[in-house]
C-alpha cells in the first residue's frame, strides 16, 4: 500500500471521508514555539490533505496530518473547512517552483512541497474541488499557471508525446513507402529489360531459323 493510500485509510476512511489529494510539505517559516513547550516528539513528516465527506450535505476539508519518524501511524493536527480558505498563492506564475501559501480567515501557512509537479497537482485538484462544491465566496488562486488550474500540463505532455510518436511512425511509413516504391520501380525496370531481352532473342532466333 502506498503512503497516501495508507494515509487515506488511517485518517479519513474511519470518519466517512474520502481523500481527494495530499501533498507532503515542509514549513518555509518556522513556527514560534512557546517557551514552556518542551519534550517534542522528534522529527516528523507533514501532509496537507484535501478530503470530502461521504454523507450529505457534502463537506470539504483541508487537513494537516503528521507522521512522526519511526511510526507508521498518522496524527490529525489542524483542520479547516474549505469555506475558510481565502487564498491559494502559488508564488510564481512564470516558472515552476514547489512553494505555495494557503491563507485562511484566521491565519496562513507557508509551505514547500516535495516538487513543483506535486504542488501543481495539489493546486489543480483543490481548484477543481472549489469550483465543484462552492457556489459563492470562492478562494482566490493567484500566481498560478493557467495550465495548472485547467489541468492541461499533464494532458499537454501526453498529447505532445502521442503526436511525436504518430509523427515518427508516419515518417517511418513514408520512408518505407518510398523505399518500397524505389524497389517496385527497379523491379519494373528489370522486368521490362528482361522482356525486351527475351523479345530480341526470339527475333534473332526466328531470323536465323529462316
Amino acid at each position: 500500500m502506498s503512503g497516501k493510500a495508507a494515509l487515506n485509510k488511517a485518517v479519513f476512511t474511519p470518519n466517512d471521508e474520502r481523500m481527494l489529494a495530499a501533498v507532503q510539505v515542509k514549513r518555509r517559516t518556522k513556527k514560534k514555539i512557546p517557551f514552556l513547550a518542551t519534550g517534542g516528539q522528534g522529527d516528523y513528516s507533514t501532509f496537507i490533505c484535501l478530503s470530502v465527506t461521504s454523507k450529505k450535505p457534502t463537506q470539504v476539508f483541508i487537513t494537516k496530518v503528521k507522521q512522526f519518524e519511526g511510526s507508521s501511524s498518522f496524527v490529525r493536527r489542524s483542520q479547516w473547512s474549505i469555506s475558510q480558505l481565502r487564498e491559494v498563492n502559488a508564488l510564481d506564475s512564470t516558472q515552476d517552483c514547489p512553494e505555495f501559501d494557503l491563507v485562511f480567515e484566521n491565519g496562513s501557512d507557508q509551505w514547500t512541497a516535495g516538487s513543483a509537479g506535486e504542488k501543481s497537482m495539489f493546486i489543480h485538484i483543490l481548484h477543481h474541488t472549489c469550483q465543484r462544491y462552492m457556489s459563492e465566496r470562492k478562494p482566490n488562486f493567484i500566481n498560478c499557471h493557467l495550465r495548472t488550474l485547467e489541468g492541461n500540463s499533464v494532458l499537454h505532455s501526453a498529447t505532445a508525446s502521442v503526436s511525436s510518436a504518430v509523427q515518427k511512425a508516419s515518417q517511418a511509413l513514408n520512408e518505407r513507402g518510398e523505399r518500397l516504391g524505389r524497389v517496385d520501380e527497379k523491379t519494373g525496370e528489370m522486368m521490362n529489360s528482361a522482356q525486351h531481352f527475351a523479345d530480341t532473342a526470339h527475333k534473332l532466333a526466328m531470323k536465323h531459323k529462316c
